[in-house]
C-alpha cells in the first residue's frame, strides 16, 4: 500500500484554475488500475489544500504518476503550487480500511521516468510505525 497527504499550497489568486485542474485530474484518475483513495480538500487556510492518495501499491502510485494525464498536467501544475510537502501517512489498522504503508523496490524493467519517481517520491515508513502494527 501506498499512502501519501499531501499539503498543496497555491499561489494568490489561482484557486479557480487550480481546482478546475484537479477536477480532471480526479476524473481521469478514477478508473486508474491500483487506486484506493483520491480526494482534495480545501484547508480553513487561504489558498492551501490537502489531496489524500492511496493506492494498492507503491508500483500503482508510481503508474499514477507517470499516468498521460499526469505527466500533461505538471507542468500547469508546476505554476500553479508554491509549496507542496508530500507526507507519508500509515493506516491505523483498525481505524482505517486501508492495509500499511510499505515500500517496493524498483521495477527491473522500470523506463527512466519511472526511476526518476521512484526516487524523488520513495515512501518513508517510520520506524516508530513498525512498533504499533
Amino acid at each position: 500500500m501506498a499512502t501519501i497527504l499531501a499539503h498543496i499550497q497555491i499561489h494568490p489568486g489561482k484557486e479557480t484554475e487550480f481546482e478546475r485542474l484537479i477536477r480532471e485530474l480526479y476524473e481521469a484518475t478514477t478508473t486508474e488500475e491500483g487506486k484506493r483513495h483520491y480526494e482534495y480538500w480545501r484547508s480553513a487556510t487561504a489558498g492551501m489544500y490537502y489531496c489524500l492518495l492511496a493506492f494498492d501499491d507503491f508500483h500503482a502510485f508510481l503508474t499514477h504518476q507517470t499516468s498521460a494525464h499526469h505527466e500533461a498536467a505538471s507542468p500547469l501544475l508546476g505554476q500553479l503550487i508554491a509549496d507542496m510537502n508530500l507526507e507519508w501517512v500509515d493506516p491505523v489498522q483498525g481505524a482505517s480500511d486501508l492495509p500499511p504503508t510499505n515500500m517496493q523496490a524498483l521495477p527491473t524493467d522500470a523506463n527512466e521516468l519511472t526511476t526518476q519517481y521512484h526516487q524523488l517520491f520513495a515512501a518513508t515508513v517510520q520506524e516508530w510505525w513498525q512498533k504499533l502494527r
